[in-house]
């Protein structure tokens, strides 16, 4: 069986107990208020980000992981015996996919395997868990990279926003957009279409939003070889109904954390899921 290294990057946001169970390595992107920069997740929580960003500090940005960082992580796993794989964030919303990517071509070797997830936050995250179960069932690395390929377009993503001030500042989606939800009251569903958000529907409502939310994962069915993900970050009304649902349906689910580098952009109300369709 092929020792394979599986590495992602902090965007991820899984839960410690998944990253640990299956030996997850989690690369921190970089968080920067101005001219000061932290370690996602290691140097700075998502509280304390939340917090500066309350107070009217520096609106923060990050910054991708650098080619010399995959250079060290690379050579790393590979003096290990193992080979690589790894899955980032969509390169349409970060240069840490090219960034990995040079770093493939300075090392030069072919047992170094980089998949651009095209998703960020639970969507990157249920790739990572699927490529994992696949490294403990002893599939061969290539036969895992062609599965991510094909299923990382079978990604269905619906998450509910309280506000979209932060995507705006974060340049994630049009000013316009925000100001008529803003106005009207109205809950926007996003969703990840080629690695950038875009809006799936308008509702009014928690309930509304709850039912839009489980729409398309009741047409549509989803792979029950990997759970859903439901991501909760201080909405719970839609969250509680979402966990109602699946324990009444027996449907497999994990609670993710939304981290610091994902939470500058989507505000400290979200709530939705993540699963791959059938």
């Amino acid at each position: 069986m092929q020792k394979i290294k599986l590495i992602t990057d902090s965007t991820c946001d899984l839960p410690i107990e998944v990253i640990e169970k299956y030996n997850i390595e989690v690369v921190p992107v970089l968080i920067n208020f101005g001219e000061e920069s932290y370690l996602d997740n290691v140097e700075i929580t998502r509280d304390e980000v939340f917090e500066r960003i309350e107070k009217g500090d520096t609106f923060p940005t990050t910054a991708q992981i650098t080619p010399i960082r995959f250079v060290e992580i690379f050579k790393n796993a590979i003096s290990n015996g193992s080979k690589v794989i790894a899955i980032l964030m969509s390169s349409g919303m970060s240069g840490t996919y090219q960034s990995a990517c040079l770093a493939k071509s300075m090392l030069e070797n072919e047992d170094i395997h980089i998949v651009d997830s095209e998703k960020i936050c639970s969507g990157l995250g249920i790739l990572v868990i699927r490529a994992a179960m696949q490294i403990s069932e002893g599939k061969s690395i290539h036969e895992i990279t062609y599965d991510l390929e094909v299923n990382k377009h079978k990604i269905n993503t619906s998450l509910s926003f309280d506000s979209l001030d932060n995507l705006v500042k974060g340049g994630r989606i049009s000013k316009a957009v925000s100001v008529v939800t803003g106005v009207l009251g109205i809950k926007l569903i996003l969703d990840m279409k080629d690695g950038v958000m875009i809006v799936k529907d308008k509702v009014r409502g928690s309930k509304k939003a709850f039912k839009r939310i489980l729409a398309d994962l009741e047409v549509s069915g989803h792979n029950e070889e990997v759970p859903v993900l439901l991501v909760n970050l201080d909405m719970e009304e839609i969250s509680q109904l979402l966990r109602n649902y699946f324990n009444a349906n027996n449907i497999d689910y994990i609670e993710c954390p939304v981290g610091s580098s994902v939470g500058i952009h989507s505000g400290n109300k979200v709530s939705g899921i993540f699963f791959i369709e059938k």
